[in-house]
């Protein structure tokens, strides 16, 4: 379980490393990469806790970040 955890948290940083890298997102290596392993981390939190998965860990965690990459620059720009 901690494995899969920690794998997850891996896949996460280098979702947020690759988003920035290739122009998809204007937050900062190091912004991008924290809002993924957030992303992560509440995305696993679910699938532990309710259940709620996509498949394996490795797409919950590209799932997760994705989304987190999504929705939080956009709530931070609005303000």
């Amino acid at each position: 379980m901690f494995f899969a955890f920690f794998g997850s948290m891996i896949i996460g940083g280098i979702v947020g490393y690759v988003s920035e890298k290739w122009g998809l997102t204007n937050n900062g290596y190091l912004a991008s990469i924290i809002i993924c392993l957030g992303g992560v981390f509440l995305f696993y939190m679910l699938r532990v806790m309710f259940g709620i998965s996509f498949g394996p860990p490795g797409l919950n965690a590209i799932i997760g970040s994705a989304g987190a990459l999504v929705i939080v620059p956009t709530a931070r720009r609005r303000k």
